[in-house]
């Protein structure tokens, strides 16, 4: 069945991908101006995507809700209903900003996925609107509510292919073991000022020279996983050159999102007789 249903969502490619575009347009315009908003919508200050936290209270309220609906409790229902509807806002906008840096089959996966929320959202809006203006007509409301709720579930499905099957928002380094072992670069000089790759045993590295001091991140960017050795030194971080994320050259800490992780940072000495090595540091606690 999930085969049958990703190929599904994928066939939507040919309109969910230019209306993913033009979508992620308008969010990063909005966004623009406000990186700081930016960072807060997607948990940089957490340490933790924020969107599957908040999803949380849409669905359990509207579970709710429903059980409420069907066991005639009305007042209870209609403000529990409420409640997952004000949720399901909140909810759109930390999705909104984890979306607009999404390419490719994520794109086309994150603007399913909003479609199908959208969707739902308006059969609830619908919903609310018959309980307040037309009591008398609670099988219709119920109706609604209950064709919102389908749509929640597609769509909580649909997000959760983005995040399990494409990897969308997730640690790229979660699987590495972080083993402190002295490991042989494959370079012998670093110049300073610039960032430059290189290779400690399985792992790419990139290497940034200040004076006497060697500094080393993993090379994977944490968030989608741009090449850092290709991106640029700012106020003592390297930014990303895919999606701007910007990481501590010190100790591997994100400043800057959309990535949520910070990176796998390395010591650099040198060999007697020539020759660098790197071993991974401890993730700061702080």
């Amino acid at each position: 069945m999930h085969r049958r249903v990703s190929r599904l969502i994928d066939a939507q490619e040919r309109w969910a991908k230019p209306v993913g575009q033009w979508n992620q347009r308008w969010i990063a315009a909005a966004f623009a101006g406000s990186r700081p908003l930016k960072d807060f919508l997607n948990g940089v200050w957490l340490g933790h995507p924020v969107h599957p936290a908040v999803t949380d209270v849409p669905v359990g309220a509207l579970t709710a809700g429903m059980l409420l609906d069907l066991t005639d409790q009305r007042r209870a229902a209609d403000v529990v209903t409420a409640t997952g509807v004000a949720a399901m806002v909140a909810s759109a906008a930390t999705g909104a900003a984890d979306a607009v840096d999404a390419h490719g089959r994520p794109q086309v996966q994150a603007t399913v996925h909003a479609s199908i929320m959208v969707g739902s959202l308006a059969a609830y809006l619908a919903s609310l609107a018959v309980r307040a203006a037309r009591p008398s007509s609670r099988p219709l409301a119920v109706s609604l509510a209950l064709l919102g709720y389908a749509g929640i579930a597609a769509g909580a499905y649909v997000g959760g292919e983005l995040v399990y099957g494409s990897g969308n928002m997730v640690d790229r380094h979660a699987w590495r073991t972080g083993a402190a072992r002295w490991r042989r670069l494959d370079v012998d000089e670093v110049p300073e000022g610039a960032p430059m790759q290189a290779r400690a045993g399985q792992d790419t590295l990139v290497l940034y020279r200040t004076g006497d001091t060697i500094h080393a991140l993993h090379d994977t960017c944490a968030h989608a996983g741009g090449p850092l050795s290709g991106g640029t030194v700012i106020d003592g971080c390297i930014e990303c050159p895919w999606h701007g994320s910007r990481f501590r050259l010190s100790d591997g800490r994100v400043v800057r999102g959309p990535a949520v992780y910070d990176q796998p940072a390395y010591e650099v000495r040198a060999i007697d007789g020539g020759g660098l090595e790197a071993r991974r540091l401890p993730a700061p606690l702080d």
